[in-house]
């Protein structure tokens, strides 16, 4: 077993996978990890290579996502700054009206199908645990009904 080589492999795919994230395109993230651009290609057709670079992009985006999140507050008080502000363009306020009636719209949409899935939800709870509970005293009828010697027809 070559340890070494394993370890180098795993180093060398992290090392491959941040620079296809922080360079423009495959040429410049083979030479940022001191790779040939045909290596990088070849790994990129590779499904464990594939997956482990999907993951790594869905994190980059996960935390992309939570810094704007992070700074909606900032956003909505310029957006609002805007719409007040009578020394800005009519076009300008007119946008940021639009906007703060859009996000306005999609919460209360997001609300809604919040509410209707979470309904969902507590229904199908219920509904399983009846089913369960039914279950379970069709199996409690069974042993009684056996023990007394009580087939399923009734002979």
């Amino acid at each position: 077993m070559v340890v070494g080589h394993g370890s180098k492999f795993g180093r060398k795919k992290e090392e491959a996978i941040a620079a296809l994230l922080s360079q423009k395109n495959i040429e410049d993230a083979a030479r940022t990890a001191t790779i040939g651009t045909n290596t990088l290609l070849r790994r990129l057709q590779v499904p464990e290579f594939q997956d482990a670079y999907r993951k790594a992009r869905r994190e980059a985006v996960q935390q992309a996502v939570a810094r704007m999140q992070q700074a909606t507050g900032a956003a909505a008080i310029t957006i609002l700054k805007l719409m007040t502000d009578a020394g800005v363009r009519a076009a300008v306020r007119l946008r940021a009206a639009e906007c703060v009636f859009d996000q306005a719209i999609k919460g209360v949409e997001l609300e809604d199908v919040e509410a209707r899935v979470s309904e969902l939800e507590r229904l199908t709870r219920e509904s399983k645990s009846g089913t369960d509970e039914m279950m379970s005293s069709s199996s409690q009828r069974r042993v009684v009904c056996r023990s007394k010697g009580i087939s399923r027809s009734g002979s």
